[in-house]
């Protein structure tokens, strides 16, 4: 088992390596990430400047949904999303060369890189995450610690899905990117804020069609024994991991389809 990972665990040795070399540029990027996680917390605390409660919310709920659901999404953004560089190696026909390689392309292209300037997003989410927890009134139990900790990583897990999904796309898209960011990074911009706030259509679309409602905000209805909008009940909030499996199975389902359909840069 060991000698199989052996290949990925060298690739991406090589990768972070390369990125730490020059360490000006890296701490460079690193604060250029922190920051940005800074500014969006930024904005929720500026709507809370002007109102007391955003849906059911108020200002440390809204804290904790944040950080929950900016701990997945950016994890998987580090560990995954670099996959919608995509289209740029179907043009450029980078992938006809991991097609020769007797490993699985979406597992090579998954540890091609790792954009280890991303883990300044990652540090402010769980700061604010730490910052936020103590500021809820939460009956803990054994089921609730549970879901804390199983959240962010499951959060991650339908993040990550979500990134292979709009991979996937690419095959018959090849210029879609903007088109599949409008459900990756779009659903974790709606992943941050209460789904109730939404019109029905919208709360429909980002809980059902991409799950960014299950990475954190019915988690936290779950955590604080809140009830959930009409249609979004708050004991959905246990149901994360099997929103989790089902986006991988459509992901893993449509990314086999896409490689049977590429037939090759024609070069």
């Amino acid at each position: 088992m060991a000698e199989r990972w052996r290949p990925y665990r060298v690739l991406l040795g090589s990768r972070m390596r390369s990125q730490t070399a020059y360490r000006r540029s890296f701490v460079s990027d690193l604060l250029g990430s922190l920051s940005i996680g800074l500014m969006e917390f930024a904005e929720v605390y500026v709507l809370f400047a002007n109102v007391d409660l955003l849906g059911e919310l108020d200002f440390a709920a809204a804290a904790l949904l944040f950080a929950l659901a900016n701990v997945g999404f950016s994890i998987a953004d580090l560990l995954v999303g670099h996959v919608d560089n995509l289209p740029v190696y179907l043009r450029e026909g980078t992938l006809d060369a991991y097609l020769l390689r007797p490993l699985p392309v979406l597992a090579q292209l998954i540890t091609s890189d790792v954009s280890l300037r991303r883990l300044g997003r990652v540090a402010v989410s769980v700061l604010i995450l730490v910052i936020a927890l103590p500021l809820n009134d939460i009956d803990w139990t054994a089921a609730k610690v549970a879901l804390l900790v199983l959240t962010p990583l499951t959060g991650a897990a339908v993040f990550a899905g979500l990134f292979v999904c709009a991979s996937a796309i690419q095959f018959w898209l090849v210029e879609g990117s903007e088109f599949s960011n409008a459900f990756t990074y779009g659903g974790a911009y709606a992943s941050s804020y209460p789904s109730s706030i939404f019109s029905l259509p919208m709360r429909l679309l980002f809980t059902f069609v991409v799950p960014a409602a299950f990475t954190a905000y019915l988690p936290v209805l779950a955590l604080l024994d809140l009830p959930g909008p009409p249609g979004t009940p708050h004991w959905l909030g246990w149901c994360t991991p099997l929103a989790a499996v089902a986006v991988w199975a459509v992901a893993l389902v449509g990314w086999r389809t896409g490689l049977r359909h590429y037939t090759g840069t024609g070069s």
